[in-house]
């Protein structure tokens, strides 16, 4: 990536903010919405994977163990209004989180040997053809639903393999938890889950000898920490609201730019 012109650089850094904002605003899919922004600027996935990939280890940990931590330290007092129960109560579906990563594993597995096999043409295209089925279902206001246990199968597999070759297999995986994990522990949940699902492709990365792209960590990191913090403040307004508006804008964009992206892999 050392070869990019400044505005390349300048919009690189602005996609990692807008990942970082979507990651923390929706709770998931800062890589499947950014990354064909990403690859449109430099269509190399083997270059902005591993780095997604360090920023979900990191934003993970943040989400998952910030409040406590801050409530271990003396920074954030618990609720006067939550019962010691509801206190104490987990918040990770460890039971179902098992059943679901052994249903994963051998997909992941698989997807994770066709990134480092698979041309580059044809893998940018293969993640530009996924996000265009996922534009369809956000701009349709139709997001993939699971509701039968061969369904979840299908979906659980289907986005471990997804997750392996471009980290953005979120949406299937989602709409599998979402009907078999209690609200109150969805969050947290998947994102233990996207902890041990990158891990697992940190370490085939260093296992195969990719770059990890550290220098340019020093400058994204930063970028995608703002995004994150930005997403953070509208977490509440951009969730709870549930804007179908925001949703279908964002699906036809994401429409414009895998047609467009298609059609660069193949030409």
């Amino acid at each position: 990536m050392s070869d990019l012109l400044w505005y390349q650089y300048l919009l690189i850094g602005l996609v990692f903010s807008w990942s970082g904002f979507v990651r923390s605003g929706l709770g998931f899919g800062g890589a499947v919405l950014a990354l064909p922004f990403m690859l449109l600027i430099h269509n190399e996935p083997l270059v902005f994977l591993p780095i997604i990939a360090i920023h979900l280890l990191i934003f993970s940990l943040w989400i998952t163990y910030g409040p406590q931590f801050k409530e271990f330290v003396g920074l954030n007092r618990p609720s006067a209004n939550k019962s010691p129960s509801a206190a104490n109560e987990p918040t990770i579906d460890w039971p179902y989180l098992k059943k679901a990563l052994a249903i994963m594993i051998i997909p992941k597995l698989v997807g994770v040997l066709g990134l480092l096999t698979l041309p580059a043409n044809l893998m940018s295209g293969i993640i530009f053809a996924i996000v265009f089925v996922y534009a369809i279902g956000y701009t349709l206001n139709k997001p993939f639903k699971s509701n039968h246990p061969a369904l979840d199968i299908i979906f659980l597999m289907l986005g471990g393999y997804v997750s392996g070759t471009s980290l953005i297999g979120a949406p299937l995986i989602v709409a599998v938890f979402a009907t078999r994990v209690a609200k109150h522990q969805l969050r947290d949940t998947l994102f233990v889950l996207w902890f041990i699902l990158v891990c697992i492709k940190m370490a085939t990365f260093i296992a195969a000898g990719v770059d990890l792209q550290l220098i340019h960590q020093l400058w994204l990191l930063p970028c995608a920490t703002l995004g994150h913090l930005i997403g953070m403040r509208f977490h509440q307004h951009m969730v709870e609201a549930e804007t179908p508006l925001f949703y279908r804008v964002l699906g036809i964009v994401l429409i414009i730019i895998s047609l467009f992206g298609l059609w660069n892999a193949l030409t």
